[in-house]
């Protein structure tokens, strides 16, 4: 059976990968926070990556303090970023793209407008909005909504109430490679009884250089975003919340794409209802209605040889709600959650011919689909002695509806019985253990999650993909794609001194991913050909990783980690965009208002690719950092300055990770400065 072949590598994988973790030692610069070792949360989010890019004291622990929101993200032992230019990376967690993942920016469904993912929910919001990164891997990530990879909760940065009074920051910034330019800041007031919190941030960037200062075309960007949110209480134990997020790009390049962004707008907005009880027995009772809507516009103008002139629009508007509260019974500690969101996603394209007396074409690309999603999650920790094991389990009604006639009609030349809305029933479910054993904490899991196909993959008209050079078309009878998956972690912790090593395995069945379909015609010119989104019988993902710190002196800190990861079809074949062997670490320093830092980061050569995808080998590469802070009092306030420099070595490199293998930025300088009013 293939099942047997194909867990063929993974069994010696496991072994080795691990092996090879403890010899080759930890290395990496984690910005995770720390929590202190406990029953619960070791078996809740796996991961915590503090943002607050306002925040001084964040400043001195932040390698780079006001870099982007993408740079900070890849600073997660378990996200990877996908590279299409400078701008708007793409999160992937096990291995496994936003399709698969839920990210949500506090709590509030988003969706993207591009249908070449060009603006992942991660581009419609700043370091400045936000205090840190929610990472849960697997079906811990559910209670964001449906997943497979993972989940992501951006939090907003919320003053919540403290007596504070009014403070305020300004902060610039400077890199000498794309020369990019930073101005931001912030106002805020916040007492027992009323909050609000300002912010406001720029960035315009030129082209970047790659190593040996080769010049990137078409990286250029420029990103304006302001937010505030702000909290009333109407008792001293209930409070209503309002935030707002106006986030707009332009003239934004794609190298490795054949189009670049003249416009990415998003306006996020939400209202919420917090009670501290609820009938008695519930507490922490939060409430939430949020809107919000992206209109996304793909430009070609600026691109020297066009063969034919496109004009290639989209909007996404998302309406949304969840309530929660948390009950406590003795050793359980429940959570309950309802949720639902009803998306429109709209995108078109017109292409203009050369000869002005030709008819434009015109076709819907997402022909206006609707979708419906209401679910409900529970999860329950069980408190034992030195142990504790949590139980979860989402289930949602899910909807997509082709609302535009003409979009359905181009989707029956393909599928002539489709029907204009398909509905399924999607679950999970997940148990995770925790064992004290000594200075040993042990954890372990078992998960069963399921999906439904993106727009694109159900709904997709003729979506070009510059990464295989092929035409994809989406199939609205495509299956629930399913996972079960199990993950261990074994963590040793000294007061000075913390190790750990982690694997997971994924089965997914009726895997959603693209195949060739040689008796259809291309759209684009020069496509390769036509690949219609289909379901293989399963594909299989391990990962393994060993990570940890140890503490030198009271000021000096090492940390680091090593990963290995792997990805097979169910023919044994490599999967796309699968991580080779990665590695990376830094020194820190913290003393007397300094601070100072020395990192490296790298990876081997990615061997196990698949040019069926338009994949290409990558090389082995490593690059060094170094960074250098200094914290100053002026009466009550704050100066804060950063100086560093990336890449020192200008090596000229690109990761399996970079679409089209386009280089990425050689030796950066940059400097930052932030002056707090406290």
């Amino acid at each position: 059976m293939k099942l047997s072949i194909d867990v063929f590598p993974l069994r010696g994988m496991l072994v080795g990968s691990l092996v090879g973790a403890l010899l080759c030692g930890n290395l990496s610069p984690l910005h995770a926070q720390e929590y202190p070792i406990d029953s619960l949360k070791l078996i809740n989010l796996s991961e915590v990556v503090i943002i607050s890019a306002g925040k001084q004291l964040d400043h001195q622990k932040q390698h780079k303090p006001l870099s982007t929101l993408d740079e900070f993200l890849e600073t997660a032992r378990s996200i990877k970023m996908v590279k299409r230019g400078a701008y708007a990376w793409e999160p992937t967690m096990n291995d496994m793209a936003s399709e698969r993942l839920a990210i949500t920016i506090d709590g509030m469904q988003i969706f993207g407008a591009c249908t070449d993912k060009m603006d992942p929910i991660t581009s419609y919001v700043d370091v400045s909005n936000l205090s840190e990164a929610q990472i849960g891997s697997g079906q811990q990530g559910s209670a964001f909504g449906n997943t497979i990879g993972g989940g992501i909760n951006l939090k907003l940065d919320k003053s919540n109430f403290k007596p504070t009074g009014w403070t305020g920051s300004l902060e610039t910034g400077y890199e000498t490679n794309n020369k990019m330019r930073v101005f931001g800041g912030e106002l805020n007031y916040s007492d027992e009884k009323f909050y609000f919190n300002t912010d406001v941030i720029y960035r315009k960037a030129d082209n970047y250089k790659a190593g040996r200062r080769q010049e990137v075309k078409y990286s250029q960007f420029e990103k304006y975003n302001f937010s505030v949110n702000s909290g009333y209480k109407l008792a001293d134990d209930k409070s209503i919340t309002a935030s707002l997020i106006y986030d707009e790009a332009r003239d934004v390049g794609y190298p490795a794409l054949t189009m670049d962004v003249s416009l990415a707008r998003a306006v996020i907005g939400s209202i919420g209802y917090n009670q501290d009880t609820l009938l008695g027995e519930f507490n922490n009772w939060e409430s939430k209605v949020y809107y919000n809507t992206i209109k996304h516009v793909m430009d070609d103008t600026t691109r020297p040889d066009v063969v034919i002139h496109m004009d290639m629009p989209g909007w996404s508007e998302t309406a949304g709600f969840y309530t929660q509260a948390n009950l406590n019974k003795g050793k359980n500690h429940f959570m309950f959650k309802l949720d639902g969101y009803y998306n429109k996603s709209y995108a078109e394209m017109t292409m203009y011919p050369v000869n002005p007396n030709e008819q434009p074409m015109f076709m819907l690309t997402w022909p206006d689909v609707r979708t419906k999603n209401v679910g409900f999650y529970a999860e329950d920790h069980i408190d034992f002695h030195e142990s504790s094991l949590k139980l979860s389990t989402r289930l949602s009604y899910h909807s997509n509806t082709v609302e535009d006639d003409f979009g359905l009609n181009s989707l029956k030349i393909f599928y002539p019985d489709m029907d204009r809305t398909n509905s399924r029933f999607l679950k999970s479910f997940s148990s995770q253990y925790h064992k004290a054993l000594g200075d040993f904490h042990l954890n372990g899991g078992i998960s069963y999650g399921e999906r439904a196909p993106s727009v694109s993959e159900g709904y997709g008209f003729y979506l070009f993909n510059s990464f295989d050079n092929h035409d994809y078309i989406g199939d609205p009878n495509l299956k629930t794609e399913r996972s079960t998956d199990v993950n261990l972690s074994l963590t040793f912790k000294k007061p000075i001194f913390e190790i750990t090593a982690t694997t997971n395995y994924f089965h997914v069945f009726d895997y959603i991913i693209g195949q060739l379909d040689n008796s259809l015609s291309t759209m684009t010119i020069g496509a390769s050909g036509v690949k219609i989104y289909s379901n293989l019988d399963f594909a299989q993902l391990f990962n393994a990783s060993l990570s940890g710190r140890y503490s030198i002196s009271n000021a000096f800190k090492l940390s680091g980690s090593i990963s290995y990861h792997r990805g097979v079809d169910d023919d044994g074949a490599n999967l796309p965009l699968i991580s080779p062997l990665s590695y990376g670490g830094a020194l820190d320093f913290y003393k007397n208002q300094y601070s100072a830092s020395l990192s490296m980061e790298g990876a081997g050569e990615q061997s196990n690719y698949n040019p069926a995808y338009g994949e290409t080998k990558t090389a082995a590469y490593a690059t060094l950092s170094a960074s250098f802070g200094k914290r100053f009092f002026i009466n009550d306030n704050d100066l804060f300055v950063k100086a560093g420099i990336q890449n020192i070595l200008d090596t000229n490199y690109s990761s399996y990770t970079d679409w089209n293998n386009i280089p990425r930025m050689g030796r950066n300088v940059y400097a930052t400065i932030s002056y707090a009013i406290n």
